[in-house]
C-alpha cells in the first residue's frame, strides 16, 4: 500500500514512522516547508517527498494540518486523487472538516472518513515524533455512513499498522461536544492555571497534582486558537459550568461554610467514580 502523509508534525511525523516501520507500505510525505519534508526522507520517517506527480498513487491518505489547512489542500488537490482513494483527517475537530470532506469526496471520487486519534504530547515536530505514539490508543471515526461495514473494515486494515487499541464512531456534532470538555476545556484551564504567580515559586513545594494538571498548559498557541473558535459554542457551554462549579466552591470558602464545602467535595468525588467506574 501507498501512504500519503499530509502534515510531518508529531503527529503525521509519528504516522509515517509507523507506516515505514512496515516494510510492506511505501510512504510518501508532504510538508508546507519544504526542508522538514527533505529531512523526513534522509532520516528515514518516508520514502519519498509527496508532490502532484505522484499523489495519486497514494491508496490511503492521512491530513495531518490544522482544520483550515486541511480544508484547503483537499481543495486543491482533491482532483489529483486516485478514484476509491481512503482519505482521513486527523484534525482535532469534526464538524467543518467533515462537512468540506465529504462533498469534495462524493465529487471527485475518493472516500472520505473523519478521524482524531487520542494521542499525543506536549511537545511538538518531527523529531518528537515516534512510531508508537497510536499504540493501544483510541482513535474516533466519522465516517459519512454508520452501516457501511465494508467501509470501517477498510478504515480499520488501513490504519492497522498505527497500532490503535480502540475505535469509535460516531458524528461530527457529538465528537465536537465531547471533545470541548475532555480536551479543550483541559488545555484552557491547565492553561489560566499556570498564570498564578505562584507557579513560578512552585520547584520544592509541587508534586504529581501540579503536574497532571499543568501537563498541556505547554501548548501550541495558533493551533488551539484556530481548534477553540472552531468549537466555540460547545467550549463556551463548558466554560460557563466550570465558572459556575467554581464561583461555587468561592463562596462556600468565603463564608467559611464547611458543610458546604464538604458537600461540594462530595459531589465532585462521586462524579469522578461515576464518569470512571
Amino acid at each position: 500500500m501507498t501512504v500519503g502523509i499530509v502534515g510531518l508534525g508529531l503527529i503525521g511525523g509519528s504516522a509515517a514512522k509507523a507506516y515505514k516501520a512496515n516494510s510492506e507500505h511505501r510512504v510518501l510525505g508532504y510538508n508546507r516547508n519544504p526542508v522538514i519534508s527533505e529531512y523526513a526522507v534522509l532520516s528515514g520517517a518516508i520514502d519519498e517527498v509527496m508532490d502532484d506527480n505522484n499523489i495519486g498513487e497514494c491508496d490511503f491518505i492521512i491530513l495531518s494540518l490544522y482544520p483550515a489547512a486541511t480544508i484547503d489542500f483537499m481543495e486543491k488537490k482533491a482532483h489529483l486523487f486516485k478514484k476509491g482513494c481512503l482519505v482521513m483527517d486527523f484534525c482535532g475537530t469534526k464538524r467543518m472538516v467533515c462537512k468540506a470532506g465529504f462533498e469534495l469526496a462524493e465529487k471527485h471520487g475518493f472516500i472520505f472518513v473523519g478521524g482524531h486519534p487520542m494521542a499525543g504530547t506536549q511537545y511538538s515536530g518531527l523529531k518528537n515524533a515516534k512510531a508508537t505514539m497510536f499504540k493501544g490508543a483510541s482513535i474516533i471515526l466519522v465516517p459519512p455512513k454508520f452501516d457501511d461495514i465494508a467501509l470501517l473494515e477498510k478504515v480499520k486494515r488501513h490504519l492497522e499498522p498505527l497500532g490503535f487499541g480502540k475505535l469509535n464512531v460516531t458524528h461530527a456534532d457529538y465528537h465536537d461536544a465531547e471533545i470541548a470538555f475532555t480536551s479543550q476545556l483541559c488545555h484552557v484551564v491547565s492553561n489560566a492555571f499556570v498564570k498564578s504567580p505562584s507557579a513560578q515559586l512552585h520547584k520544592g513545594y509541587s508534586a504529581g497534582s501540579y503536574r497532571d494538571l499543568t501537563r498541556v498548559a505547554w501548548l501550541n498557541e495558533k493551533m488551539w486558537t484556530e481548534l477553540f473558535l472552531e468549537n466555540g459554542d460547545n467550549l463556551l457551554k463548558e466554560l460557563d459550568i466550570i465558572i459556575n462549579s467554581l464561583n461555587e466552591y468561592r463562596d462556600a470558602l468565603a463564608a467559611e461554610d464547611a458543610e458546604k464545602l464538604e458537600e461540594l467535595l462530595r459531589q465532585g468525588r462521586i462524579c469522578k467514580e461515576r464518569a470512571d467506574g
